[in-house]
C-alpha cells in the first residue's frame, strides 16, 4: 500500500456524494459508522445522494477492506461542530476514517443487543461488551475485529508516511465531546497512537483512564436515534 497522489492504491475508490475544497489535512479522526455491519453498506451510503452533505475519506470494513471515498487533500464532512486544540470546524484541516461498528447498543437479554435501528446481534458472538465512561456513558459496545485495526494501523502508516502535514490521531468524541460517542469505548486510542506517532496525547490518556466496566449489566441505555450518525 503506498500513496499515490492523495489516494491510496490498494483502496477501492468509491467517489462520495460530497467533496469540498481543497484541504491541508493535520490530524485524522477516527469515527464508528454506527450503521449496519453488511459489507459495503456504509461506503455505498456515503455514495449516495440520501447522505446529503456527508462523507469520509475512508471507510474500513470488518474484514479489513478499505474503501476511499475523498481524496485526502479534499474536505469531507465527518466531524461536524468540532474543536481541537482551540480550532473549529474540524473537516477543514482532517482526514476521516470511518470503522463499521454498529455504534452504542442496548441489552435486551442476557445474550441479546440490539442495534438503534433495531438488529439483533448474539452477545457472545460479536464479544459485545458492557462499559461505562464518562466520554461516553454506558451502553453496549462491539469490539473491533483484529482485520479491521490491522487494516487501520497500515493505512494510518502510509497517511502518515506520505503527508508531512499530519501531526496527530484523535475520535469524534474528542473533537465534539458532549455530541459524540463514537469511536467507542472499547477502541485501543493509546496503543493506535503510540504505534503510529510513538507517543500518547496526555489529554486523551487521562479520558480512557475514565473507562470501566458497568457494575450493573442488566441496565438498559436510552439511545439517541435522531440522524447524523457520522
Amino acid at each position: 500500500m503506498k500513496l499515490l497522489n492523495h489516494r491510496i492504491d490498494t483502496a477501492k475508490w468509491l467517489p462520495a456524494h460530497f467533496t469540498g475544497a481543497v484541504i491541508v489535512p493535520e490530524i485524522v479522526i477516527l469515527h464508528d459508522t454506527a450503521g449496519r455491519l453488511e459489507a459495503g453498506n456504509s461506503a455505498a451510503y456515503l455514495a449516495s445522494k440520501n447522505t446529503g452533505s456527508a462523507s469520509a475519506q475512508f471507510v474500513i470494513e470488518l474484514d479489513g477492506k478499505v474503501t476511499q471515498l475523498v481524496a485526502t487533500n479534499r474536505q469531507a464532512n465527518h466531524a461536524g461542530e468540532s474543536t481541537w486544540n482551540g480550532r473549529r470546524w474540524c473537516n477543514g484541516f482532517s482526514i476521516g476514517i470511518e470503522l463499521v461498528n454498529p455504534g452504542r447498543m442496548t441489552r435486551v437479554s442476557e445474550t441479546m443487543a440490539m442495534t438503534w435501528w433495531g438488529q439483533l446481534l448474539a452477545v457472545n458472538l460479536f464479544g459485545i461488551r458492557e462499559v461505562e465512561t464518562k466520554a461516553h456513558g454506558r451502553g453496549l459496545w462491539m469490539p473491533y475485529p483484529e482485520a479491521q485495526l490491522a487494516a487501520l494501523i497500515q493505512l494510518l502508516e502510509v497517511l502518515f508516511g506520505g503527508i508531512k502535514s499530519l501531526s496527530d490521531i484523535t475520535t469524534h468524541w474528542y473533537v465534539s465531546p458532549g455530541r459524540k460517542t463514537d469511536t467507542n469505548p472499547l477502541f485501543p486510542l493509546d496503543e493506535v497512537r503510540a504505534r503510529i506517532l510513538g507517543r500518547d496525547d496526555p489529554a486523551d490518556t487521562a479520558a480512557e483512564l475514565g473507562s470501566e466496566p458497568a457494575q450493573t449489566p442488566d441496565a438498559m441505555v436510552q439511545v439517541d436515534t435522531l440522524g447524523d450518525s457520522l
